[in-house]
């Protein structure tokens, strides 16, 4: 790949997902989004599962003690299961569809969170819910690598100490992102070029990985989620924005 503009942004993307996996929920979803700009997204998609993947097998020695097993064992089966439905569906939902989607969701979940007027009572892990959200972020994780929103919905509210919230979600998408592999290979069988250019880009996300680690032990929780729920803000107004220019531009 050469230093240009495609290799600037796909470093740029990588490091985002290193960073995401190393505990720093929400900024892997900028990925897709910075690759979109000069390829397709399904393409950017692609690309960056490899880098999924090798992160994973860092964050989860990282995290391998810090997690919620009651709320794996909902969300790990329910993931994998909106993998499934992802997979299923890929020709038929479009890639605007899911970025309204799951933008609006976010934004809904931030505006109630700031702007009721009392706080809520802290929620349990529930099997119903878990597996509503839990496939949720699968589908939406196996269409862009955006199933953050969905998953910080329902475990946000559980109010879960910081290292147990990143390891938790760190872990989910673990699994989620090794159940990806083969449907991607199915849609869209990687070439010798696509591994290349992903081999290149493992670097950046590894450092990334390790940088993310240390920030989420070193910032205060109450920085943390506060830091957490403005990177879903934001991202949720951009996956908007981008959905309804896509429909006004048609």
């Amino acid at each position: 790949m050469a230093l240009d503009l495609s290799f600037i942004l796909a470093s740029m993307a990588a490091l985002f997902v290193g960073l995401s996996k190393g505990g720093l929920p929400a900024i892997g979803m900028l990925g897709v989004p910075l690759l979109s700009m000069v390829m397709s997204p399904m393409k950017a998609a692609v690309l960056l599962l490899p880098i999924y993947v090798i992160s994973d097998m860092v964050s989860v020695w990282l995290y391998r003690r810090h997690f919620s097993a009651i709320n794996l064992k909902i969300l790990v089966p329910a993931g994998i299961f909106g993998v499934f439905i992802g997979w299923l569906t890929a020709s038929y939902i479009s890639d605007t569809a899911t970025k309204l989607l799951i933008g609006s969701m976010g934004l809904i979940f931030c505006l109630h969170s700031w702007f009721r007027k009392s706080a809520s009572p802290t929620q349990s892990a529930t099997i119903s819910k878990g597996f509503f959200w839990g496939s949720l972020a699968g589908f939406t994780s196996f269409t862009s690598h955006a199933g953050a929103p969905p998953f910080q919905v329902y475990v946000l509210p559980q109010r879960l100490p910081k290292m147990v919230y990143a390891g938790t979600a760190t872990l989910l998408f673990a699994f989620v992102n090794a159940a990806k592999i083969l449907p991607y290979q199915l849609l869209s069988p990687y070439a010798v070029d696509d591994l290349v250019h992903a081999a290149v880009l493992i670097p950046a996300a590894l450092i990334g990985t390790v940088v993310g680690a240390f920030l989420t032990k070193k910032i205060a929780d109450v920085w943390f989620f506060k830091i957490v729920q403005a990177c879903l803000f934001l991202i949720s107004i951009k996956l908007m924005a981008d959905a309804l220019g896509s429909y006004i531009a048609v």
